[in-house]
């Protein structure tokens, strides 16, 4: 038995499902434990009954039928784990847990985390949305915002310009038509014109035309990617060192404005991001001595690790799962539970649970504590669900058939009628079998 949505948060049914015939019994518009006891209690002849691990049908259940066995649903049992250990790690942990660096950034992938290289970063995120990546896990790996990475996949890269190489390119071309005019200028005093007639003919001012007539005169800008410094300058050493530290942008604003740094926050979150890889240079070394390289692995990665394998999560490598279990001894303990979870469930030795019960109970966290009661409350229907074949998977796969058929009809049926539709067809289904 299962409980399925007739109004979605208003009002709930229960589908009763046949073991062996795999046939939908009957409809009930209600899953009070009055009225489940009742519809069971129409059948004496029940031996088994396989349910999720709601008190509801377990005490329908047990007043309808004292000897009955009762099958405690294993997907259940996961799944009830699974969010019990999320929403612990959850509260517990940050967004990012900090580690040791233990990734080698290739040159590529520095060059992929460079802002500039527009292209590069374009084919990257469209190769691993190939590869099946989601929009969330690209923009971990590019430092980016999911919605700049939705941009990325909607761009052609046969169509897309390498920002720095326009640049250059715009810079070439204004080289060239200044050199040019520097030519033109040249010729017509050669010729004899007066340097005020060819300025009012170019459009220039006479000064200009001073400065082109100048042997010593270059067109190259000496100006040209060379950095201009600004307020910030005599405080970018200690800026770079208080967030390498892990000082937010506010702290770090405070500490300067009181050395006279006259700039807003703003600026220090634009130094730091066209800075990203700090601390690699020379100079950054310098700044940070004492600094020890760090990174970050989203809190996500690690809560589907409780249920994925290592191989399945993409945003976390081997070396950085290594790490993070040495980092946070706690991970890896619950880690190794959940594990040994799994292997009781599947080997079916139901005996070794009452051990892993109070295994589990020593972590003295409030959200396995409050698992565990509900395990030890139905500890026999959940022990018979491990020894045991049966399962409620028919339950779950009727109820997504009612939806289907519900959304066939635009979700505008009465129960009756959703009812009269659903036994219809399964009399039907037997009657061509």
């Amino acid at each position: 038995m299962d409980d399925f949505a007739i109004r979605k948060r208003f009002s709930y049914g229960t589908v009763m499902v046949d073991l062996e015939t795999h046939r939908i019994i009957d409809l009930i518009p209600t899953r009070n434990t009055d009225e489940v006891r009742t519809w069971l209690a129409t059948y004496p002849n029940i031996e088994v009954i396989s349910r999720d691990g709601a008190q509801i049908y377990a005490n329908a259940s047990e007043k309808s039928h004292p000897g009955v066995v009762q099958v405690s649903d294993r997907f259940h049992m996961i799944k009830g784990l699974t969010e019990a250990m999320t929403k612990y790690i959850i509260r517990e942990f940050p967004a990012r847990l900090e580690i040791p660096a233990v990734s080698t950034n290739s040159e590529e992938h520095v060059k992929l985390i460079d802002q500039r290289n527009h292209v590069d970063r374009v084919r990257f995120a469209q190769t691993k949305k190939a590869e099946g990546m989601t929009v969330n896990e690209i923009a971990l790996l590019l430092h980016s915002s999911a919605k700049t990475i939705q941009k990325y996949l909607k761009l052609d890269t046969d169509k897309v310009e390498d920002k720095v190489i326009a640049r250059e390119a715009n810079h070439r071309l204004a080289m060239q038509q200044k050199q040019e005019e520097v030519n033109t200028a040249r010729k017509m005093a050669s010729d004899g014109i007066p340097i005020e007639q060819i300025a009012k003919e170019m459009h220039h001012t006479f000064k200009t035309i001073q400065n082109y007539l100048n042997p010593s005169y270059s067109v190259e800008n000496k100006h040209y990617h060379a950095r201009i410094p600004g307020k910030l300058a005599p405080y970018e050493a200690e800026v770079i060192k208080l967030r390498c530290e892990g000082m937010t942008y506010p702290s770090v604003h405070k500490i300067i404005s009181e050395k006279g740094y006259e700039g807003s926050v703003a600026s220090l979150r634009m130094f730091i991001q066209k800075d990203r890889i700090r601390c690699m240079s020379s100079q950054k070394e310098e700044a940070c001595s004492d600094y020890h390289p760090k990174e970050y692995v989203q809190r996500r990665s690690l809560t589907q690790l409780i249920y994925k394998g290592l191989n399945d999560v993409k945003t976390i490598s081997q070396e950085q799962y290594e790490q993070v279990l040495k980092s946070y001894p706690m991970i890896a303990d619950l880690y190794v539970t959940i594990k040994e979870f799994y292997e009781i469930i599947y080997s079916k030795h139901e005996e070794k649970l009452d051990a892993w019960l109070v295994k589990l109970e020593k972590f003295n966290i409030p959200e396995s504590q409050t698992y565990v009661n509900g395990i030890r409350q139905d500890i026999v229907a959940v022990k018979n669900g491990i020894s045991m074949q049966y399962n409620n998977g028919l339950a779950e796969g009727s109820v997504n058939k009612l939806k289907v058929i519900k959304r066939i009809i635009y979700g505008r049926n009465s129960f009756e009628l959703l009812k009269a539709k659903v036994l219809l067809h399964e009399q039907f289904r037997c009657e061509i079998n």
